[in-house]
């Protein structure tokens, strides 16, 4: 399962289990709206800052793989400067 689809898995889910909490709550209809908006406006804060660090974590992936590129074609370079250096 890819973290995309589990990260919408599970911020749906919270989303939906928080909307069951507030409706099935004897509240009043104003409340129940008040809380919802305040819900949903905190779930879309969290949903903001979780792709936020899925972006950052993916900046560092992507960085260290250029560095690790960056490492493989200098020693490549290096052996075939040696071996072109060699006598034949």
């Amino acid at each position: 399962m890819s973290a995309t689809k589990f990260l919408a898995g599970f911020i749906v889910g919270g989303a939906l289990g928080a909307i069951a909490g507030v409706l099935l709550a004897p509240r009043t209809g104003k409340e129940t709206r008040e809380i919802l908006a305040n819900s949903a406006k905190e779930a879309v804060s969290k949903a903001d800052e979780t792709v936020k660090e899925i972006q950052s974590k993916a900046d560092n992936v992507v960085e260290e793989m250029q560095k690790k590129g960056d490492e493989i074609r200098e020693k490549l370079q290096n052996l075939l400067d040696k071996k072109t250096e060699e006598p034949a």
